[in-house]
């Protein structure tokens, strides 16, 4: 056999193998249908996120304290959820879990950039992450992310998403999900937080661990107003 043959032999069974190997690497790490489904009645009693803050605390010999405290849909302000919606992924009732618009922004952005200076990631994506995965983003936990969300969107309806990612959400070290973070931040419960809270909480969502929900930092301003003026172009 020619060289030449013999190296276009060797180049397509190496990149054939190379696919082979991320095609099992992706059936390892992403959870099981029968355990998305499972979602539909049982909420999750940790996340991979909770999992990864106890271990680095563990590392850095810290201690480390989890609060979290899960409330249905119908115990969490109205304003908090538009607020949280606006803020992270205003077409969450319109798209299939990967808002492809978005996706197709940020990465002309980033190139722009030559950095990562804006997201894609819908709610959807945020809770598989959260649920599975780590904070990574590289480019296989991305995929990860998006193939996990198609089968939250396949399996549960938007409000359990909704439901789910709202409880699960990080709000700062050791506090995930709206009701601690109502309790912690504000001293009431996620159903009795005012208009005001409810935007400081959705604000810090984007960089919970850096940012407090009571201060008037430059970052937690801006948020509150671009926050706050898309709740008003929808009525809200």
């Amino acid at each position: 056999m020619p060289a030449e043959i013999r190296t276009r032999h060797v180049v397509r069974n190496s990149a054939a193998l190379i696919v082979l190997v991320l095609l099992v690497v992706e059936a390892v790490m992403l959870p099981f249908p029968w355990t998305v489904a499972k979602l539909k009645m049982s909420n999750p009693k940790s996340t991979a996120l909770m999992d990864e803050r106890i271990k680095d605390a563990k590392t850095n010999h810290e201690p480390f304290f989890i609060r979290h405290t899960f409330v249905p849909l119908s115990q969490i302000s109205p304003s908090l959820i538009h607020a949280v919606i606006v803020a992270e992924d205003g077409t969450f009732f319109e798209h299939n879990g990967v808002d492809w618009y978005e996706v197709k922004e940020s990465l002309e952005k980033n190139w722009e950039e030559k950095r990562i200076v804006r997201g894609s990631s819908t709610i959807t994506m945020q809770l598989a992450k959260n649920l599975w995965f780590s904070t990574s983003r590289d480019p296989l936990t991305k995929m990860n992310e998006v193939i996990a969300a198609y089968m939250l969107e396949h399996y549960l309806t938007k409000d359990r998403i909704l439901e789910l990612y709202l409880n699960e959400i990080e709000f700062g070290r050791g506090i995930f999900g709206v009701e601690s973070a109502s309790k912690v931040y504000f001293g009431t419960s996620a159903s009795q937080v005012t208009r005001e809270e409810c935007l400081r909480l959705a604000a810090i969502i984007p960089s919970p661990i850096r940012h407090d929900p009571n201060t008037d930092s430059r970052f937690v301003s801006n948020r509150l107003e671009i926050i706050s003026l898309r709740m008003e172009a929808r009525g809200w």
